[in-house]
């Protein structure tokens, strides 16, 4: 299992009026699924030469074909009711198949990218949990070396207080942890206008 690490990516299936929806309030539904696809179609290349095995987590259902499924990919269906829920139990499968290091990821964050998926396995040689602190006050990425239940249960998630609430529980648990450099996800019409793929209609 390419030395016990593996890499989990959360993404939405692809559907119209289910994706972005956010960013689609501004620039519409058919609008905001391309730029998803563009996010994860960025994921996909910067995951394939990441040195870990990949579990691909489907919000709804698992497709036969995706932009991000590989051969080499194994493919389910996220369980839980919030995302909290969703993102523990993905990562307590990820032990029981014997994986000592587990980093998960999302699929909206452009920023992202090789070096810093594989700098946050490193970080895992010399702490128990790693953390990409996204701009909006959230993450972008969270890694373990075990699953710690307390990160995930009866927690806010829609707040910009998540990732200074998860450093707070991480402290109080006396989890050693490491933060990576601050990235932005792109969620919103500000987030889009932001990035790099911001390109206003003449």
């Amino acid at each position: 299992m390419n030395n016990g690490r593996l890499l989990i990516i959360f993404t939405r299936n692809p559907i119209p009026g289910k994706v972005k929806t956010r960013l689609a309030a501004a620039i519409g539904d058919n609008k905001a699924l391309e730029i998803y696809e563009t996010l994860r179609s960025h994921t996909a290349l910067i995951t394939k030469s990441v040195n870990a095995k990949i579990a691909l987590f489907f919000s709804d259902f698992i497709p036969t074909e995706d932009l991000l499924l590989t051969k080499e990919s194994v493919a389910r269906r996220q369980q839980g009711s919030d995302l909290g829920e969703r993102m523990h139990h993905a990562l307590s499968s990820g032990f029981a198949t014997g994986a000592r290091r587990i980093v998960l990821i999302g699929t909206d964050c452009h920023e992202l990218s090789t070096e810093i998926i594989e700098e946050a396995f490193s970080a895992l040689d010399h702490a128990d949990t790693v953390i990409g602190p996204a701009k909006d006050g959230g993450f972008y990425l969270i890694g373990m070396k075990k699953a710690i239940p307390e990160l995930f249960s009866e927690r806010e998630w829609s707040n910009p207080d998540v990732l200074q609430e998860s450093v707070d529980i991480l402290l109080r648990l006396n989890i050693s942890f490491k933060q990576l450099r601050e990235l932005s996800d792109i969620d919103t019409l500000e987030d889009l206008k932001n990035s790099t793929l911001w390109s206003p209609c003449p």
